[in-house]
């Protein structure tokens, strides 16, 4: 379970939604709903890569 956990990654498309709003927002152009959006999937990002930090410390391994 926990190597699993180690490979834990935002599925492509939402990766692929974040870098577009992320890029849009740098430029200004987000509406308040995809600001919403840009907000809940950094924290979702941020979330994974914490417990994915965990599960790589757990089996000895550092983040690549």
């Amino acid at each position: 379970m926990v190597e699993t956990v180690a490979r834990l990654r935002l599925p492509p498309k939402t990766d692929r939604r974040l870098q577009d709003l992320m890029d849009r927002n740098h430029n200004g152009s987000l509406t308040a709903q995809e600001r919403d959006d840009l907000e809940a999937l950094v924290e979702l990002s941020e979330t994974i890569a914490i417990v994915r930090a965990q599960a790589l410390q757990v089996l000895g391994r550092t983040p690549q």
